[in-house]
């Protein structure tokens, strides 16, 4: 094998898997896996571990992959990360950990993700679980948001010995992992509920149905329910739009309800008891991972897409790997476009969209250049359905309701990076509802930290 190239990962055929739900990508096998840790180096200085910002020992696990010690691997990658399985699929490798190996200098770097997936995949498979805490604290915590952050959070406190629960508004546990990430990128039954179980298996209670704010608040779990810290991890569930003519007409979705509706309330399938539109020609707009997985879903409902960006295709926000599968699937790019104006029929019904071309200007704040409108390149789509998928912002109710909370312009609420800690004692956040949407990776450090950091309050308490 040549050590210049990576082994290949096997996938679905993209003719046979826009038209199902099931998994794209099929991970490696024994053989595969075993010989692509051959290619790492072991390097004394590993960037790659710099490169992860839940600081997996990663050569260790890979040195244990290579010997075929999958349970060594495992208990070497829990010790960082509670969702090795989900991480292994979703994580984005290319600007992490795979962006710093030095096999990437001259060759590709080691399939490091993929090696991940198949230690947690095959550890399932074994039955192997976490290890847990060996001595335990009379201290309670409570975790708001049972996605990457709080399940992150959760695990390592209860792997610190404290008593935790996590209170979920929704019906079912997992955050954006179940409702934001479509099947076939990210099986919930296989996959998420599994990691789930290892969470709890660790000894952490998980609440359903609990919405705070309104169920009960911050300052009731301290002050009466004898929580002696509190983590918020609940998210960005509020979905942004661009405020244009024809915005209110029917057939204008939010990624978010879309992909919830398709993900968490399982409406892809016939007998689900919740409607989804299965529009016939689909415009999304946005080109982030969450527009990837609104088209890619889409069409798999039977629509033709096209995904609208203003940008130009070095500038797309989204994974090249979702790109790439997007387009092999049959989704269509109209890339330096930007939409201006919806239009309806007499019904209120979604008929088209009209769009201008746009060109990149000089550089914005964020070192991206700055699309400019053309004068007089308006053009119509002609389409039954228009998903905005332009970013989401936390929902204020947390926020409103707990006295002394911090929250910032873009109601984020207000937290130190390195330890989570906010403006009120004892309550500490992270993940979306600090940050505003980013990956499931930069939750979980996110959710890591602020472990640490009630860890350490709580000690010194």
């Amino acid at each position: 094998m040549d050590g210049f190239v990576r082994v290949p990962v096997r996938e679905q055929d993209a003719k046979e898997r826009a038209t199902n739900f099931k998994e794209v990508c099929l991970g490696y096998n024994k053989e595969e896996a075993e010989n692509e840790a051959t290619r790492c180096l072991n390097c004394k200085n590993p960037k790659c571990v710099q490169g992860c910002p839940v600081s997996i020992d990663i050569p260790a696990f890979i040195q244990q992959v290579k010997e075929g010690d999958v349970e060594g691997a495992y208990q070497t990658i829990s010790k960082s990360s509670a969702l090795p399985a989900v991480c292994g699929r979703v994580c984005p490798q290319e600007s992490q950990c795979e962006g710093q190996c030095v096999r990437g200098i001259k060759g590709d770097p080691v399939s490091i993700g993929k090696l991940e997936r198949y230690v947690a995949d095959t550890a399932r498979e074994m039955g192997i679980k976490p290890a847990g805490a060996t001595e335990k604290k009379n201290k309670k915590v409570a975790v708001i948001g049972s996605g990457p952050s709080g399940l992150t959070c959760a695990g390592d406190l209860a792997k610190m010995g404290y008593d935790v629960t996590i209170f979920e508004a929704l019906h079912e546990a997992g955050g954006v992992l179940v409702y934001g990430i479509p099947e076939f990128r990210l099986p919930k039954d296989a996959v998420v509920k599994k990691e789930i179980e290892n969470v709890k298996s660790l000894g952490v209670k998980l609440e359903t149905d609990v919405v705070i704010g309104k169920s009960v608040t911050i300052d009731d779990l301290m002050a009466k329910e004898g929580f002696e810290a509190v983590f918020v991890g609940s998210g960005a569930g509020l979905p942004r739009f661009m405020n244009i003519p024809g915005e209110q007409a029917m057939g204008v979705f939010s990624a978010n309800e879309f992909l919830t509706r398709s993900n968490l309330m399982k409406a892809f399938d016939e007998n689900s008891r919740t409607p989804i539109m299965r529009p016939k020609k689909c415009v999304v707009v946005g080109g982030g991972n969450v527009a990837m997985d609104a088209a890619r879903t889409a069409l798999r409902l039977g629509a033709e897409v096209h995904v609208v960006y203003r940008r130009g295709e070095e500038e797309l926000p989204a994974r090249k790997e979702e790109v790439g599968h997007a387009k092999e699937e049959g989704i269509i790019f109209d890339l330096l476009t930007n939409p201006v104006e919806i239009h309806a029929d007499e019904n209120g019904w979604v008929t088209g969209i009209t769009c201008i071309r746009m060109e990149l200007g000089e550089p914005d704040e964020s070192g991206r250049r700055s699309p400019v409108e053309v004068p007089g390149s308006e053009f119509d789509i002609e389409c039954d359905a228009v998903i905005m998928s332009l970013g989401t912002s936390p929902n204020p109710l947390i926020s409103s309701t707990t006295k002394g909370l911090e929250i910032n312009r873009r109601k984020c609420i207000v937290a130190e990076e390195a330890t989570g800690q906010t403006s009120k004692e004892g309550v500490f956040a992270g993940g979306d509802a600090v940050t505003g949407a980013a990956t499931v990776i930069l939750a979980m450090g996110a959710g890591k930290a602020a472990a640490k950091g009630i860890d350490e309050y709580l000690s010194n308490k």
